[in-house]
């Protein structure tokens, strides 16, 4: 399961530069195709070697159509609607996440894990029509891949305080999502669909109906509270792991309701925000590089949360490891007040 975030931590940077050099519809037509093949793959699987096959496709598919259709909405809109478009572009995927789930249960259940995959490789082409009918977007002046990426800044946006508020953003919502099931497992909580449901409600809600903060108040003063939002949850769930035992009689639900209610807010904001201030700040010609490299700054600190939380977690229980995960992500807020107003 990993090798998809590696995937993208490696490839969604390299993706821009071809991107801004050869346009976006390529790459947002080859994205479906990956897809669609490593879904029939999956199909005719019958080793895990394949499997890991599937999966490194698949990170390469979503690296090519993610980089590409960002960058897509971006040229579409002014700066001035950025924010607030690219919070609804964001609400689509985290609907599609949501519903997913649920339907592919279904298919489960009546036919087997086979015909889900072939239902897949069906719904790829289904995105592949859909972009197809879409205009060519941007194209740069005739840059190549080279003079894109080394030529015209290199990598210096890697650099800036943007990516590194959101190299912490990161860092919290890819160990909320790990190792929030088996904190919660181990207080005696049956379900977690309630905290899952109140992170999509959360997350969908501020960017169809709080986007245009982004826009009308400015990137900075919606990154700078959603980014306290998020280190509240985390010390919501440090809390608990402190006072609340699996026999206590301290109700957890409700709390961890809450802490999904602000890890998803928290979430709504910061993508869109910090991806319209990266943008906002690079040329035209290097779009597509810098949400190449926005996208993997993400994916690192998920990455990099997943794993390195989990010998906290084991070494000195889920209450210190939630703390620690707090005291960063109180010092990414902090850095977030510097940025650029």
């Amino acid at each position: 399961m990993g090798l998809f975030n590696a995937v993208g931590i490696v490839a969604q940077p390299f993706a821009g530069p071809w991107v801004d050099a050869i346009g976006r519809r390529p790459f947002m037509l080859a994205g479906p195709v990956f897809f669609a093949v490593s879904a029939l793959l999956a199909a005719a699987a019958s080793s895990i070697p394949v499997l890991a096959a599937v999966r490194v496709l698949q990170g390469l598919g979503f690296s090519m159509f993610f980089v590409a259709s960002y960058s897509y909405v971006i040229d579409l809109v002014p700066p001035a609607r950025r924010g607030w478009a690219l919070g609804l572009y964001g609400a689509s995927g985290l609907l599609a996440t949501a519903v997913a789930p649920v339907g592919s249960e279904w298919v489960i259940r009546r036919w087997g894990f086979r015909p889900l995959f072939v239902v897949a490789a069906g719904l790829a082409a289904v995105t592949f029509a859909f972009v197809w009918r879409l205009q060519g977007g941007h194209r740069g002046p005739s840059l190549t891949v080279r003079a894109s990426l080394f030529e015209r800044g290199g990598v210096a946006e890697l650099f800036h305080r943007p990516m590194a508020v959101t190299l912490f953003f990161g860092l919290g919502a890819g160990t909320v999502w790990v190792f929030l099931p088996t904190f919660a497992e181990g207080l005696g909580v049956q379900s977690l669909a309630l905290f899952y449901t109140a992170y999509a409600v959360a997350a969908i809600g501020v960017r169809v109906f709080g986007g245009r903060l982004l826009d009308t108040h400015g990137r900075r003063a919606v990154i700078v509270p959603a980014m306290f939002m998020q280190a509240m949850a985390t010390a919501l769930l440090a809390m608990l792991g402190f006072l609340v035992s699996r026999t206590s009689p301290t109700p957890v639900l409700p709390v961890v309701f809450v802490a999904g209610l602000l890890s998803g807010g928290a979430h709504g904001f910061l993508y869109p925000g910090l991806a319209a201030l990266v943008t906002d700040e690079a040329p035209e010609t290097r779009r597509g590089v810098v949400v190449g490299l926005f996208s993997g700054v993400f994916l690192f600190g998920q990455t990099t949360g997943s794993f390195a939380f989990g010998y906290v977690a084991h070494a000195a229980g889920y209450a210190v490891m939630w703390s620690v995960l707090t005291a960063l992500l109180l010092g990414g807020a902090g850095l977030s007040l510097r940025l650029r107003r």
